[in-house]
């Protein structure tokens, strides 16, 4: 899907709409973006617990293969 969003790279027109896969152990298939610096636990997992989370949203520019993220809608 195009739509009018310019590419900040090369400045085309009409990015193609994807996401970015997560396939990790109980992922829910899409990546998403946690608010603040990467903290570990004890285990050496990143510490989320209270966080905002957002889905990223990804385009990509048909012309140059540049990726533009979005963290957009909260999970």
């Amino acid at each position: 899907m195009n739509n009018n969003y310019t590419c900040t790279h090369c400045g085309t027109v009409g990015l193609v709409e994807g996401f970015v896969e997560d396939t990790g152990e109980h992922s829910r298939g899409y990546a998403r973006w946690i608010e603040g610096a990467l903290e570990r636990g004890i285990f050496g997992g990143a510490k989320r617990m209270g966080r905002p989370r957002r889905q990223i949203e990804a385009f990509r520019c048909p012309k140059c293969g540049h990726l533009e993220l979005f963290a957009n809608g909260e999970v």
